[in-house]
């Protein structure tokens, strides 16, 4: 990669359990400076939690990828596709973002508990079947899991869940180029939006289905909006969720103490949860912005069309709103953390993912007590997308 001969590159590796190095020393000694992320594509990089907070509740801030300037992780995206309301301002994004809001209070999710406890005695009993004493965690729990889950809340067949990991893995691949990214993009639309008009016709008790109904055919959002909207929950919905599940299992195993506190007290596992989520926070390639005025940060005036990265990894752990923040701590009070962002373009899926560790941690653990890492931590492969993980995690009990 070419860089500014003044501006580091974006660090684009990091440990498996921690943020990339350069994290913590940038946010002591420059919390907003200007990094790198191809040729001369130089956004500013915001590593402070308060900082972090004040850019993206900011609506001088836009999400909107269409300015001139927007920081992109290549230099060439695909442009953006109708319905793909995280990169879009208001009115726009609230007018779309407002259609799912129904499917995803935390009454709905609430609600989908039980099928997703479901699940989970479903996929761990098929792990342990005719006596399995080994299994890939991520093949077998980590991925089909929220896959499941948003395949039941969206109405899309699970057997069709191979085709749409890999248009969303070509997607999000840091690896994949525009004609990659394109052809991926293409092939998941035309299977949503003949899996929309089908669910028009035939209606059913799932999200595709009354976005066809009840937005589509009022003229509330268009054909090829609905099927951006179900694209994008298809994909982040599953994808985010099955990065952060083996993680999570690592870290868990890797501070045996805090497990045990667990087991002895499952009431833990809702702050806990939480304290994975800021702990690990999977999202690292950090949220975009781009100054639509001039705009003071951490007292650096940020210019209009500049573009600015808020660094996810860094704000959660920033030791000015996390005592010790890394240390895990199971009994912490995560509260504030930034996993799922910040301000109107918060996570709409949130609670679903809350719902999915929630459930699927303490399921795994109780079924399995015995379970533990049977390759070292260092080689595992790691994910090469804009969200970190690992390829497979193979586990024992």
């Amino acid at each position: 990669m070419t860089t500014h001969p003044s501006h580091p590159p974006l660090p684009t590796l990091r440990p498996l359990l921690d943020p990339s190095p350069e994290y913590a020393k940038w946010r002591s000694e420059e919390p907003i400076r200007r990094v790198t992320i191809w040729g001369d594509n130089s956004p500013w990089l915001i590593t402070r939690h308060e900082d972090a907070r004040a850019v993206l509740a900011d609506p001088r801030f836009s999400a909107d990828a269409t300015h001139d300037g927007f920081p992109g992780f290549r230099p060439q995206s695909p442009p953006r596709a109708p319905g793909q309301f995280f990169m879009m301002d208001p009115p726009d994004h609230t007018r779309l973002r407002r259609v799912l809001i129904p499917d995803f209070t935390f009454r709905r999710i609430e609600q989908l508990r039980p099928a997703l406890a479901r699940i989970c005695g479903e996929l761990l009993g098929a792990m342990t079947a005719d006596g399995a004493t080994t299994a890939d965690l991520v093949k077998a729990y980590a991925l089909p899991l929220p896959s499941l889950a948003i395949c039941e809340l969206l109405g899309v067949p699970y057997e069709d869940h191979d085709f749409f990991q890999r248009q969303a893995n070509a997607f999000s691949s840091l690896s994949s180029g525009p004609k990659e990214m394109m052809a991926a993009r293409k092939a998941l639309h035309t299977y949503l939006g003949e899996l929309l008009a089908r669910r028009a016709r035939e209606p059913t008790d799932d999200l595709l289905s009354r976005l066809a109904r009840d937005r589509v055919a009022t003229g509330e959002v268009s054909a090829p909006e609905a099927v951006g909207i179900a694209s994008l929950l298809l994909v982040a919905g599953h994808e985010t969720t099955a990065n952060m599940f083996p993680l999570a299992v690592v870290a868990l195993l890797r501070h045996p103490a805090q497990l045990a506190a667990l087991r002895a007290e499952p009431g833990l596992w809702p702050g806990a949860v939480e304290e994975l989520l800021r702990h690990l926070t999977v999202a690292h390639s950090g949220l975009r912005r781009i100054a639509t005025e001039d705009v003071e940060v951490a007292g650096v005036r940020v210019r209009a069309g500049e573009g600015v990265l808020v660094a996810l990894q860094a704000a959660n752990r920033d030791p000015s709103a996390f005592t010790d923040p890394d240390t895990l701590d199971v009994r912490r009070s995560a509260a504030g953390h930034l996993a799922f962002g910040h301000g109107l373009h918060q996570c709409i899926g949130q609670s679903l993912a809350r719902a999915e560790l929630q459930v699927g941690l303490p399921a795994l653990f109780d079924r399995l007590p015995g379970l533990r890492l049977t390759v070292p931590p260092e080689d595992f492969a790691l994910t090469m997308t804009t969200v970190h993980g690992v390829r497979s995690l193979p586990v024992g009990w």
